[in-house]
């Protein structure tokens, strides 16, 4: 058994790229040991992939880790196209899914900031149609009862998913209402922004505004409400305010065609399940650029996003935020009043909170991964992953193309290693 897994760790490490750190990587570059991890600790990440690689599990990788602002671990393992053969290479872009989310919370507080787009205004003062909606329940039959709104939608609700929006393309659930709604990146697919805004404004709500977390089409209002305020589609005011003064040199709605060369794709079927699997966006542009699902972006561009938001708004001279606009994104947003369903999206995110756009961890233990009170993250339904631990002066973030089941297990473990290779 050593021989074979020394042989698949060989195999993995052969297309394995770790660039030049100091010249070329996103962030400056600091042996292991000068800011408190163990070198040995950090390589159980090179066998982590390894063996997933040679199980067929993932066909790749690519891992950032910095503390202090300093990159300890810059690498890309296996493949970007398994079916090609193509190398990983670390400056892969990966297809972000949700991840996306927390950028267009930035690009709305941006706007918040110059006070053009408080929390407690009305969605409807924007979008007219959403004072209308109704909120659905099912029956014990089966159907579906409708009531109106006992009070509006506000701007705050869609930070922190408490619209009442849902996400559907779920076959076998009994919720009436989720029928009824498409799946995360179906409108986008079919229509520009309005044409959403119409199509989700004719649906019943899932819960009463400001009274649950419902996982959902939240985030992609909100880029439509900045679409709305700034007068740009997403992406555009997102390169102007984020990306380039960021550095975020491939983050984008919309990639060209030498981008394309560097998508990761998943394998042809699902390694669990056997099914067909896909990534639709990798081969389907979208007609608008939805602020929930539809990013893409390299590792490399998206821990400059997130030291971004651990050093307080600002990253190389370039202010993107106030600190206290990133505290206050980074706080749990979710009262007592509200029903805390976090950990049902995220199962092992128990003991999380929600803020504007991000988890939110609020107090030891409950968790299955370690992390310290004040740890803010989400992650991407394609296979990437981002955190921020402010105690430990932390950024993570991964790339995989594996939109099925086991994303969920490399979140959970990739963690687990991080913390594992920690000595101070």
């Amino acid at each position: 058994m050593k021989t074979l897994f020394a042989a698949a760790v060989a195999a993995c490490l052969a297309f394995a790229v770790t660039i030049d750190l100091a010249h070329a990587g996103p962030l400056p570059e600091a042996k292991p040991d000068e800011v408190g991890f163990s070198q040995a600790g950090l390589a159980r990440m090179d066998d982590f992939f390894a063996r997933e690689i040679a199980a067929k599990r993932v066909p790749g990788a690519v891992v950032a880790i910095a503390r202090d602002g300093k990159l300890v671990h810059y690498k890309a393992y296996g493949q970007l196209d398994a079916t090609k053969g193509t190398p990983m290479p670390v400056d892969a872009i990966f297809a972000l899914a949700s991840m996306t989310k927390p950028m267009a919370a930035v690009a709305g507080l941006t706007l918040m900031e110059q006070g053009r787009l408080p929390l407690q205004a009305r969605l409807a003062d924007y979008y007219p149609a959403f004072a209308s909606m109704m909120v659905g329940s099912t029956q014990a039959d089966g159907a579906l009862k409708t009531d109106p709104q006992a009070s509006p939608i506000y701007i705050h609700d869609l930070y922190r998913h408490t619209s009442g929006l849902m996400y559907g393309g779920r076959p076998d659930s009994s919720s009436a209402v989720a029928k009824l709604y498409p799946d995360g990146t179906a409108p986008a697919l079919e229509g520009d922004t309005q044409a959403f805004i119409d199509r989700i404004t004719k649906l019943p709500l899932a819960h009463q505004p400001s009274t649950e977390f419902e996982y959902g089409f939240s985030i992609d209002v909100l880029g439509a409400v900045v679409e709305k305020v700034s007068e740009q589609r997403l992406g555009e005011y997102l390169a102007a305010n984020v990306w380039q003064p960021l550095g975020m040199t491939d983050a984008t709605f919309h990639p060209t065609d030498a981008q394309r060369t560097r998508l990761a794709r998943p394998f042809p079927n699902d390694p669990v399940t056997g099914k067909p699997q896909s990534i639709k966006l990798l081969d389907a542009p979208t007609k608008f650029d939805c602020g929930g699902a539809c990013s893409f972006a390299s590792v490399g561009d998206y821990i400059r996003f997130g030291q971004m938001l651990l050093n307080g708004g600002e990253l190389d001279g370039k202010r993107i935020l106030s600190p206290k606009t990133v505290h206050h994104m980074t706080s749990n947003h979710l009262g007592p009043e509200i029903k805390n369903n976090v950990a049902n999206i995220e199962p092992h995110r128990g003991g999380f909170g929600f803020g504007l756009g991000v988890a939110v961890r609020t107090g030891e233990g409950l968790s299955s991964v370690p992390g310290n009170p004040g740890e803010f993250t989400w992650n991407g339904a394609y296979g990437t992953q981002f955190f921020c631990d402010p105690k430990e002066r932390l950024v993570v973030v991964v790339g995989t193309a594996a939109p099925g089941e086991l994303r969920k297990y490399y979140r959970e473990q990739v963690q687990d290693i991080v913390y594992g290779a920690m000595v101070k």
